[in-house]
Protein backbone atom coordinates (compact mmCIF):
# COMPACT_ATOMS: atom_id res chain seq x y z
CA UNK A 1 0.00 0.00 0.00
CA UNK A 2 1.33 3.08 -0.75
CA UNK A 3 2.02 6.28 1.17
CA UNK A 4 -0.75 8.01 -0.33
CA UNK A 5 -3.34 5.58 0.00
CA UNK A 6 -2.65 5.16 3.99
CA UNK A 7 -2.75 9.26 4.42
CA UNK A 8 -5.92 8.95 2.90
CA UNK A 9 -7.27 5.82 4.51
CA UNK A 10 -5.69 7.47 7.50
CA UNK A 11 -7.83 10.60 7.17
CA UNK A 12 -10.96 8.76 6.45
CA UNK A 13 -10.05 6.41 9.76
CA UNK A 14 -9.94 9.59 12.24
CA UNK A 15 -12.94 10.89 10.88
CA UNK A 16 -15.00 7.69 11.58
CA UNK A 17 -13.53 7.26 14.62
CA UNK A 18 -14.89 11.15 15.50
CA UNK A 19 -17.98 10.42 14.62
CA UNK A 20 -18.50 6.80 16.00
CA UNK A 21 -17.37 8.80 19.36
CA UNK A 22 -19.87 11.83 18.54
CA UNK A 23 -22.70 8.94 17.92
CA UNK A 24 -21.46 7.10 21.36
CA UNK A 25 -21.90 9.84 23.51
CA UNK A 26 -25.36 11.35 22.27
CA UNK A 27 -26.77 7.87 22.66
CA UNK A 28 -25.10 7.23 26.26
CA UNK A 29 -27.03 10.71 27.26
CA UNK A 30 -30.37 9.66 25.50
CA UNK A 31 -31.44 7.14 28.42
CA UNK A 32 -30.98 9.49 31.21
CA UNK A 33 -32.43 12.47 29.59
CA UNK A 34 -35.57 10.86 28.85
CA UNK A 35 -35.38 9.53 32.36
CA UNK A 36 -34.69 12.87 34.19
CA UNK A 37 -37.73 14.07 32.00
CA UNK A 38 -40.10 11.55 33.27
CA UNK A 39 -38.81 11.69 36.75
CA UNK A 40 -39.93 16.06 36.54
CA UNK A 41 -43.17 14.61 35.35
CA UNK A 42 -43.66 11.86 38.10
CA UNK A 43 -42.78 14.69 40.95
CA UNK A 44 -45.43 17.34 39.96
CA UNK A 45 -48.48 13.91 39.53
CA UNK A 46 -47.21 12.88 43.50
CA UNK A 47 -47.47 16.55 44.58
CA UNK A 48 -50.99 16.75 43.22
CA UNK A 49 -51.86 13.15 44.86
CA UNK A 50 -50.50 14.68 48.16
CA UNK A 51 -52.64 17.77 47.63
CA UNK A 52 -55.67 15.85 47.21
CA UNK A 53 -55.09 13.19 49.79
CA UNK A 54 -54.52 15.95 52.38
CA UNK A 55 -57.77 17.45 51.55
CA UNK A 56 -59.37 14.73 53.28
CA UNK A 57 -56.96 13.96 56.12
CA UNK A 58 -58.58 14.18 59.32
CA UNK A 59 -57.05 14.19 63.38
CA UNK A 60 -53.57 12.49 61.03
CA UNK A 61 -55.77 9.84 59.72
CA UNK A 62 -55.10 8.74 56.44
CA UNK A 63 -58.67 8.39 54.28
CA UNK A 64 -57.97 6.91 50.58
CA UNK A 65 -60.88 5.53 49.78
CA UNK A 66 -61.02 8.96 47.41
CA UNK A 67 -57.65 8.40 46.02
CA UNK A 68 -58.44 4.55 45.11
CA UNK A 69 -61.99 5.40 43.25
CA UNK A 70 -59.78 7.94 41.52
CA UNK A 71 -57.35 5.30 40.55
CA UNK A 72 -59.72 2.41 39.83
CA UNK A 73 -61.69 4.90 37.24
CA UNK A 74 -58.27 5.75 36.18
CA UNK A 75 -56.91 2.38 35.24
CA UNK A 76 -60.31 1.25 33.74
CA UNK A 77 -60.05 4.40 31.21
CA UNK A 78 -59.73 3.67 27.80
CA UNK A 79 -58.48 5.78 24.99
CA UNK A 80 -56.62 6.57 21.93
CA UNK A 81 -53.61 8.64 21.54
CA UNK A 82 -50.75 8.66 18.99
CA UNK A 83 -47.67 10.12 20.94
CA UNK A 84 -45.41 10.12 17.95
CA UNK A 85 -44.19 6.55 17.09
CA UNK A 86 -46.21 5.46 20.06
CA UNK A 87 -49.88 4.05 19.98
CA UNK A 88 -51.13 4.83 23.62
CA UNK A 89 -54.20 3.15 25.11
CA UNK A 90 -54.25 2.91 28.47
CA UNK A 91 -52.69 4.60 31.84
CA UNK A 92 -49.74 3.05 33.44
CA UNK A 93 -49.44 5.32 36.61
CA UNK A 94 -49.03 3.12 39.52
CA UNK A 95 -49.49 4.57 42.99
CA UNK A 96 -49.17 3.78 46.94
CA UNK A 97 -49.59 5.48 49.90
CA UNK A 98 -48.05 5.00 53.25
CA UNK A 99 -48.58 5.73 56.79
CA UNK A 100 -45.65 8.01 59.00
CA UNK A 101 -44.86 4.43 60.13
CA UNK A 102 -43.89 3.40 56.16
CA UNK A 103 -46.81 1.18 56.53
CA UNK A 104 -48.47 0.73 53.03
CA UNK A 105 -52.63 1.36 53.74
CA UNK A 106 -53.31 1.71 49.71
CA UNK A 107 -51.44 0.20 46.67
CA UNK A 108 -53.17 0.81 43.10
CA UNK A 109 -51.84 -2.78 42.05
CA UNK A 110 -53.45 -4.60 45.02
CA UNK A 111 -50.17 -6.47 45.61
CA UNK A 112 -48.55 -4.89 48.87
CA UNK A 113 -51.03 -3.84 50.70
CA UNK A 114 -50.14 -3.52 54.74
CA UNK A 115 -46.28 -4.13 53.72
CA UNK A 116 -43.63 -2.36 55.12
CA UNK A 117 -42.08 0.25 52.81
CA UNK A 118 -40.23 2.14 55.60
CA UNK A 119 -37.19 0.88 54.00
CA UNK A 120 -37.52 2.12 50.51
CA UNK A 121 -35.22 5.24 49.68
CA UNK A 122 -38.19 7.26 48.42
CA UNK A 123 -40.66 6.38 51.25
CA UNK A 124 -37.67 6.84 54.01
CA UNK A 125 -36.74 10.23 52.48
CA UNK A 126 -40.34 11.37 52.19
CA UNK A 127 -41.08 11.01 55.50
CA UNK A 128 -37.85 13.05 56.68
CA UNK A 129 -38.57 15.61 54.45
CA UNK A 130 -36.34 15.31 52.03
CA UNK A 131 -36.84 14.49 48.13
CA UNK A 132 -37.59 10.52 47.78
CA UNK A 133 -37.06 8.76 44.48
CA UNK A 134 -36.02 4.74 43.13
CA UNK A 135 -35.92 2.36 40.58
CA UNK A 136 -36.73 -0.65 41.26
CA UNK A 137 -37.29 -4.32 39.52
CA UNK A 138 -40.94 -5.95 39.72
CA UNK A 139 -38.98 -9.17 39.06
CA UNK A 140 -35.01 -9.00 40.15
CA UNK A 141 -33.90 -11.10 37.07
CA UNK A 142 -35.82 -8.94 34.52
CA UNK A 143 -34.23 -5.53 33.38
CA UNK A 144 -37.22 -4.44 31.51
CA UNK A 145 -39.20 -4.71 34.70
CA UNK A 146 -37.86 -1.96 36.37
CA UNK A 147 -40.07 0.98 37.66
CA UNK A 148 -39.19 4.07 38.46
CA UNK A 149 -41.02 6.15 41.92
CA UNK A 150 -41.09 9.18 42.93
CA UNK A 151 -42.47 10.32 46.63
CA UNK A 152 -43.94 13.06 48.00
CA UNK A 153 -45.36 14.03 51.70
CA UNK A 154 -48.60 14.14 53.13
CA UNK A 155 -48.68 17.34 55.42
CA UNK A 156 -51.77 17.49 58.29
CA UNK A 157 -51.35 20.88 60.30
CA UNK A 158 -47.52 21.10 59.29
CA UNK A 159 -46.23 17.29 60.35
CA UNK A 160 -46.15 14.89 58.17
CA UNK A 161 -48.23 12.14 58.46
CA UNK A 162 -47.45 9.97 55.21
CA UNK A 163 -46.16 9.72 52.09
CA UNK A 164 -47.95 9.20 48.34
CA UNK A 165 -45.58 7.02 46.00
CA UNK A 166 -45.84 7.86 42.29
CA UNK A 167 -44.87 5.15 39.76
CA UNK A 168 -44.23 4.64 35.97
CA UNK A 169 -42.86 1.81 34.32
CA UNK A 170 -39.63 2.40 32.80
CA UNK A 171 -40.23 0.01 29.23
CA UNK A 172 -42.64 2.84 28.57
CA UNK A 173 -39.85 5.10 28.18
CA UNK A 174 -37.61 2.35 26.74
CA UNK A 175 -39.93 2.66 23.16
CA UNK A 176 -39.34 6.54 22.94
CA UNK A 177 -35.59 5.96 23.78
CA UNK A 178 -35.22 2.97 21.28
CA UNK A 179 -37.08 5.41 18.50
CA UNK A 180 -34.76 8.10 19.41
CA UNK A 181 -31.35 5.40 19.10
CA UNK A 182 -32.63 4.75 15.45
CA UNK A 183 -33.16 7.90 14.56
CA UNK A 184 -29.82 9.06 16.02
CA UNK A 185 -27.88 6.41 14.58
CA UNK A 186 -29.55 7.22 10.95
CA UNK A 187 -28.87 10.93 10.84
CA UNK A 188 -25.45 10.52 12.28
CA UNK A 189 -24.61 8.16 9.90
CA UNK A 190 -26.36 9.78 6.96
CA UNK A 191 -24.85 12.95 8.40
CA UNK A 192 -21.18 11.44 8.40
CA UNK A 193 -21.43 10.02 4.97
CA UNK A 194 -22.71 13.25 3.41
CA UNK A 195 -20.19 15.09 4.68
CA UNK A 196 -17.62 12.89 3.36
CA UNK A 197 -19.15 12.90 0.09
CA UNK A 198 -19.04 16.73 0.02
CA UNK A 199 -15.97 16.57 1.64
CA UNK A 200 -14.85 14.27 -1.51
CA UNK A 201 -16.73 16.55 -4.13
CA UNK A 202 -15.70 20.01 -2.85
CA UNK A 203 -11.42 18.38 -3.17
CA UNK A 204 -12.91 17.45 -6.77
CA UNK A 205 -13.84 20.61 -7.62
CA UNK A 206 -10.73 22.74 -5.72
CA UNK A 207 -8.09 20.38 -8.16
CA UNK A 208 -10.29 20.12 -11.34
CA UNK A 209 -13.53 22.98 -11.23
CA UNK A 210 -14.43 21.56 -14.94
CA UNK A 211 -12.72 17.83 -15.00
CA UNK A 212 -15.18 15.67 -13.43
CA UNK A 213 -18.29 16.14 -15.59
CA UNK A 214 -15.81 16.18 -18.77
CA UNK A 215 -14.30 13.25 -17.66
CA UNK A 216 -17.31 11.12 -16.87
CA UNK A 217 -18.74 11.99 -20.42
CA UNK A 218 -15.46 10.88 -22.04
CA UNK A 219 -15.75 7.69 -20.36
CA UNK A 220 -19.44 7.29 -20.98
CA UNK A 221 -18.88 7.96 -24.81
CA UNK A 222 -16.55 5.19 -24.92
CA UNK A 223 -20.28 3.29 -24.40
CA UNK A 224 -21.11 4.08 -27.68
CA UNK A 225 -19.86 1.24 -30.61
CA UNK A 226 -20.44 0.38 -34.10
CA UNK A 227 -21.55 -2.96 -35.04
CA UNK A 228 -20.86 -5.01 -38.66
CA UNK A 229 -23.46 -2.99 -39.91
CA UNK A 230 -22.08 0.15 -39.02
CA UNK A 231 -24.99 0.81 -36.70
CA UNK A 232 -24.08 2.98 -33.24
CA UNK A 233 -24.90 0.97 -30.42
CA UNK A 234 -24.75 1.93 -26.72
CA UNK A 235 -23.47 -0.71 -24.42
CA UNK A 236 -24.71 -1.12 -20.60
CA UNK A 237 -21.67 -3.09 -19.53
CA UNK A 238 -18.99 -0.35 -21.25
CA UNK A 239 -20.75 2.00 -19.68
CA UNK A 240 -20.67 0.33 -16.34
CA UNK A 241 -16.94 -0.49 -16.56
CA UNK A 242 -15.89 3.26 -17.55
CA UNK A 243 -17.41 4.44 -14.50
CA UNK A 244 -15.94 2.19 -12.15
CA UNK A 245 -12.87 3.04 -14.30
CA UNK A 246 -13.77 7.09 -13.59
CA UNK A 247 -14.51 6.69 -9.83
CA UNK A 248 -11.14 4.64 -9.37
CA UNK A 249 -8.88 7.25 -10.77
CA UNK A 250 -11.14 10.12 -9.31
CA UNK A 251 -10.74 8.66 -6.30
CA UNK A 252 -7.08 8.45 -6.66
CA UNK A 253 -6.28 11.84 -7.64
CA UNK A 254 -7.97 12.44 -4.24
CA UNK A 255 -5.21 10.54 -2.90
CA UNK A 256 -2.51 12.29 -4.95
CA UNK A 257 -3.80 15.82 -3.66
CA UNK A 258 -3.86 14.98 -0.11
CA UNK A 259 -0.24 13.54 -0.46
CA UNK A 260 1.09 15.42 -3.61
CA UNK A 261 3.96 17.38 -2.61
CA UNK A 262 5.39 13.88 -0.64
CA UNK A 263 4.70 12.54 -4.12
CA UNK A 264 6.88 14.82 -6.14
CA UNK A 265 9.26 15.26 -3.70
CA UNK A 266 9.63 10.91 -3.86
CA UNK A 267 9.68 10.82 -7.35
CA UNK A 268 12.56 13.71 -7.98
CA UNK A 269 14.34 11.83 -5.02
CA UNK A 270 14.22 8.29 -6.89
CA UNK A 271 15.17 10.22 -10.25
CA UNK A 272 17.76 12.37 -8.48
CA UNK A 273 19.33 8.78 -7.03
CA UNK A 274 19.19 7.04 -10.16
CA UNK A 275 20.04 9.68 -12.85
CA UNK A 276 23.56 10.26 -9.86
CA UNK A 277 25.50 7.33 -11.39
CA UNK A 278 25.77 7.54 -14.64
CA UNK A 279 26.25 11.28 -14.83
CA UNK A 280 29.05 10.81 -12.65
CA UNK A 281 30.43 7.95 -14.57
CA UNK A 282 30.10 10.55 -18.01
CA UNK A 283 31.78 13.56 -15.96
CA UNK A 284 34.45 11.18 -14.60
CA UNK A 285 35.11 9.99 -18.21
CA UNK A 286 34.74 13.15 -19.99
CA UNK A 287 37.82 14.78 -17.26
CA UNK A 288 40.23 11.62 -17.97
CA UNK A 289 39.64 12.11 -21.76
CA UNK A 290 41.20 15.66 -21.60
CA UNK A 291 44.46 14.58 -20.05
CA UNK A 292 47.13 14.99 -22.42
CA UNK A 293 48.84 11.69 -23.54
CA UNK A 294 46.28 9.17 -23.44
CA UNK A 295 46.82 5.68 -25.28
CA UNK A 296 44.24 5.30 -27.80
CA UNK A 297 43.23 2.30 -26.45
CA UNK A 298 42.07 4.52 -23.08
CA UNK A 299 40.49 6.75 -24.89
CA UNK A 300 38.05 4.53 -27.01
CA UNK A 301 37.35 2.31 -23.40
CA UNK A 302 36.25 5.82 -21.87
CA UNK A 303 34.52 7.09 -25.20
CA UNK A 304 32.32 4.39 -25.22
CA UNK A 305 31.50 4.45 -21.38
CA UNK A 306 30.26 8.14 -21.85
CA UNK A 307 28.17 6.40 -24.49
CA UNK A 308 26.94 3.65 -22.52
CA UNK A 309 26.36 5.94 -19.96
CA UNK A 310 24.60 8.47 -22.05
CA UNK A 311 22.40 5.39 -23.36
CA UNK A 312 21.26 4.30 -20.05
CA UNK A 313 20.17 8.01 -19.11
CA UNK A 314 18.31 8.38 -22.35
CA UNK A 315 16.96 5.01 -21.50
CA UNK A 316 15.49 6.39 -17.78
CA UNK A 317 14.06 9.36 -19.10
CA UNK A 318 12.29 7.83 -21.66
CA UNK A 319 10.46 5.17 -19.47
CA UNK A 320 10.30 7.97 -17.00
CA UNK A 321 8.10 10.03 -19.71
CA UNK A 322 6.23 6.67 -20.70
CA UNK A 323 5.48 6.18 -17.08
CA UNK A 324 4.32 9.84 -16.28
CA UNK A 325 2.02 9.63 -19.32
CA UNK A 326 0.39 6.48 -18.15
CA UNK A 327 -0.25 7.46 -14.86
CA UNK A 328 -1.80 10.77 -15.76
CA UNK A 329 -4.37 8.65 -17.58
CA UNK A 330 -7.76 7.95 -15.79
CA UNK A 331 -9.17 5.54 -18.06
CA UNK A 332 -8.76 3.60 -21.48
CA UNK A 333 -9.92 5.81 -24.35
CA UNK A 334 -9.19 3.05 -27.14
CA UNK A 335 -10.65 -0.23 -26.10
CA UNK A 336 -11.08 -3.21 -28.59
CA UNK A 337 -11.27 -7.13 -28.23
CA UNK A 338 -7.86 -8.31 -27.67
CA UNK A 339 -7.08 -12.40 -28.20
CA UNK A 340 -4.56 -13.35 -25.53
CA UNK A 341 -3.94 -16.54 -26.69
CA UNK A 342 -2.37 -15.32 -30.17
CA UNK A 343 -0.94 -12.16 -28.17
CA UNK A 344 1.51 -14.75 -25.79
CA UNK A 345 2.44 -16.96 -28.97
CA UNK A 346 3.28 -13.40 -30.99
CA UNK A 347 5.41 -12.19 -27.91
CA UNK A 348 6.99 -15.67 -27.29
CA UNK A 349 8.08 -16.00 -30.84
CA UNK A 350 9.75 -12.49 -30.66
CA UNK A 351 11.61 -13.24 -27.17
CA UNK A 352 12.75 -16.42 -29.12
CA UNK A 353 14.48 -14.63 -31.99
CA UNK A 354 15.76 -12.29 -28.90
CA UNK A 355 17.31 -15.50 -26.77
CA UNK A 356 17.51 -18.21 -29.66
CA UNK A 357 19.78 -19.76 -26.27
CA UNK A 358 16.59 -20.20 -24.53
CA UNK A 359 13.63 -22.50 -25.05
CA UNK A 360 10.46 -20.29 -24.41
CA UNK A 361 7.04 -22.32 -24.38
CA UNK A 362 3.27 -20.73 -24.58
CA UNK A 363 0.87 -23.44 -22.48
CA UNK A 364 -2.97 -22.65 -22.92
CA UNK A 365 -5.03 -24.99 -20.74
CA UNK A 366 -7.96 -26.32 -22.21
CA UNK A 367 -11.02 -24.34 -22.40
CA UNK A 368 -9.23 -21.04 -23.42
CA UNK A 369 -9.97 -20.92 -26.80
CA UNK A 370 -11.26 -17.27 -27.71
CA UNK A 371 -10.15 -15.99 -24.55
CA UNK A 372 -10.69 -12.13 -24.78
CA UNK A 373 -10.67 -9.06 -22.38
CA UNK A 374 -11.00 -5.37 -23.34
CA UNK A 375 -8.26 -3.02 -23.45
CA UNK A 376 -5.73 -1.39 -25.23
CA UNK A 377 -3.94 -3.79 -27.52
CA UNK A 378 -0.35 -1.72 -27.56
CA UNK A 379 -0.26 -1.37 -23.65
CA UNK A 380 -1.61 -5.04 -23.30
CA UNK A 381 1.12 -6.18 -25.41
CA UNK A 382 3.77 -4.09 -23.70
CA UNK A 383 3.10 -5.39 -20.40
CA UNK A 384 3.14 -9.25 -21.13
CA UNK A 385 6.58 -7.92 -23.14
CA UNK A 386 8.21 -6.57 -20.30
CA UNK A 387 7.03 -9.48 -17.92
CA UNK A 388 8.54 -11.46 -20.58
CA UNK A 389 11.67 -9.38 -21.14
CA UNK A 390 12.35 -9.61 -17.26
CA UNK A 391 11.96 -13.46 -17.39
CA UNK A 392 14.81 -13.80 -20.01
CA UNK A 393 17.00 -11.47 -18.31
CA UNK A 394 16.74 -13.63 -14.88
CA UNK A 395 17.12 -16.80 -16.95
CA UNK A 396 20.23 -18.78 -18.13
CA UNK A 397 19.87 -21.81 -20.76
CA UNK A 398 19.87 -25.10 -18.48
CA UNK A 399 19.97 -27.19 -21.20
CA UNK A 400 17.25 -30.12 -20.18
CA UNK A 401 14.07 -31.13 -21.22
CA UNK A 402 12.06 -28.66 -19.19
CA UNK A 403 11.17 -25.12 -20.96
CA UNK A 404 13.30 -22.14 -19.61
CA UNK A 405 10.03 -19.89 -19.54
CA UNK A 406 6.54 -20.92 -19.66
CA UNK A 407 3.72 -18.28 -20.55
CA UNK A 408 0.28 -19.88 -19.31
CA UNK A 409 -3.07 -18.68 -20.12
CA UNK A 410 -5.71 -20.13 -18.04
CA UNK A 411 -9.39 -18.87 -16.51
CA UNK A 412 -9.51 -17.81 -13.02
CA UNK A 413 -13.37 -17.20 -12.30
CA UNK A 414 -14.29 -13.79 -14.36
CA UNK A 415 -10.88 -13.10 -14.96
CA UNK A 416 -7.84 -14.31 -17.24
CA UNK A 417 -4.95 -15.30 -15.95
CA UNK A 418 -1.35 -15.06 -17.50
CA UNK A 419 1.34 -16.41 -15.88
CA UNK A 420 5.16 -15.89 -16.85
CA UNK A 421 7.44 -18.73 -15.28
CA UNK A 422 11.43 -18.76 -15.27
CA UNK A 423 13.63 -20.73 -13.99
CA UNK A 424 16.27 -18.32 -12.70
CA UNK A 425 17.69 -17.97 -9.11
CA UNK A 426 14.03 -16.12 -8.33
CA UNK A 427 13.47 -13.36 -5.80
CA UNK A 428 15.78 -12.44 -2.90
CA UNK A 429 13.66 -12.28 0.16
CA UNK A 430 14.65 -8.56 0.65
CA UNK A 431 12.94 -7.84 -2.38
CA UNK A 432 9.48 -9.36 -1.81
CA UNK A 433 7.31 -6.63 -2.02
CA UNK A 434 10.08 -4.14 -3.52
CA UNK A 435 9.74 -5.27 -6.82
CA UNK A 436 7.27 -3.22 -8.21
CA UNK A 437 8.39 0.05 -6.87
CA UNK A 438 10.14 2.94 -8.92
CA UNK A 439 13.54 2.20 -9.57
CA UNK A 440 14.12 -1.25 -7.55
CA UNK A 441 15.82 -3.21 -9.89
CA UNK A 442 17.94 -6.31 -8.89
CA UNK A 443 21.48 -7.46 -10.96
CA UNK A 444 20.98 -9.76 -13.42
CA UNK A 445 22.55 -13.02 -13.50
CA UNK A 446 26.30 -13.68 -15.49
CA UNK A 447 26.39 -9.57 -15.70
CA UNK A 448 25.40 -8.18 -12.76
CA UNK A 449 23.94 -5.16 -14.54
CA UNK A 450 20.72 -3.34 -13.40
CA UNK A 451 17.90 -1.94 -15.46
CA UNK A 452 16.08 0.96 -15.14
CA UNK A 453 13.59 -0.42 -12.69
CA UNK A 454 10.44 1.14 -14.34
CA UNK A 455 9.42 -1.87 -16.46
CA UNK A 456 7.37 -3.55 -13.76
CA UNK A 457 6.04 -0.29 -12.28
CA UNK A 458 4.56 0.50 -16.04
CA UNK A 459 3.12 -2.95 -15.73
CA UNK A 460 1.41 -2.40 -12.51
CA UNK A 461 -0.34 0.89 -14.30
CA UNK A 462 -0.99 -0.98 -16.84
CA UNK A 463 -3.11 -3.67 -15.06
CA UNK A 464 -4.81 -1.07 -12.88
CA UNK A 465 -6.08 0.73 -16.48
CA UNK A 466 -7.48 -2.70 -17.77
CA UNK A 467 -9.03 -2.92 -13.42
CA UNK A 468 -6.88 -6.22 -13.21
CA UNK A 469 -3.73 -6.26 -11.12
CA UNK A 470 0.11 -7.83 -11.19
CA UNK A 471 1.58 -9.64 -8.62
CA UNK A 472 5.72 -10.85 -8.52
CA UNK A 473 7.25 -13.82 -6.36
CA UNK A 474 8.94 -17.02 -6.14
CA UNK A 475 7.30 -20.24 -7.43
CA UNK A 476 7.46 -23.40 -5.73
CA UNK A 477 9.90 -26.34 -6.89
CA UNK A 478 12.09 -26.19 -9.37
CA UNK A 479 13.02 -22.40 -8.17
CA UNK A 480 12.45 -19.56 -10.48
CA UNK A 481 10.21 -16.33 -10.41
CA UNK A 482 6.54 -16.08 -11.59
CA UNK A 483 4.72 -12.88 -12.55
CA UNK A 484 0.85 -13.15 -12.50
CA UNK A 485 -1.51 -10.88 -14.42
CA UNK A 486 -5.10 -11.06 -13.98
CA UNK A 487 -7.56 -8.84 -16.25
CA UNK A 488 -11.04 -9.10 -16.24
CA UNK A 489 -12.37 -11.15 -19.08
CA UNK A 490 -14.41 -10.08 -22.18
CA UNK A 491 -18.05 -11.29 -21.65
CA UNK A 492 -19.68 -12.89 -24.58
Amino acid sequence: MSRRTRIFLALVAVYAIGMAALLYQLLAELDPRYRESAEEGLVETAQLLATVIEQDVEQGALPTDRIAGIFRDLLARRFSAQVYGLHKTRVELRAYVTNRHGTVVYDSTGRDLGKDYAGWRDVRNTLRGEYGARTTRDVPQDPDSSVMVVGAPIRWEGEIVGAVGVGKPVRSLGQFVAAARGNVISVGVVSGLSVLLLAIVLSFLLMRPLGITSDLLAALRTAWWHDEAGRRRFSPRRAWRAVRAQTRAAAQEVRDAIAGRNYVHDYVQQLTHELKSPISAIRGAAELLQEPGMPPGQQRRFTASIERETHRLQEVVDRMMELSALESRRLLKDQQRVELAPLLHELAAAARAQAPALRIDVHAVAGVAGVAVEGDPFLLRRAVGNLLDNAVQFSTSGGGQAPDIVLTLRREGRMARIEVRDHGPGLPPFAEGKVFDKFFSLARPGSGKRSTGLGLAFVREIAALHQGHVTLGNAEQPPGALAVLRLPLLKA
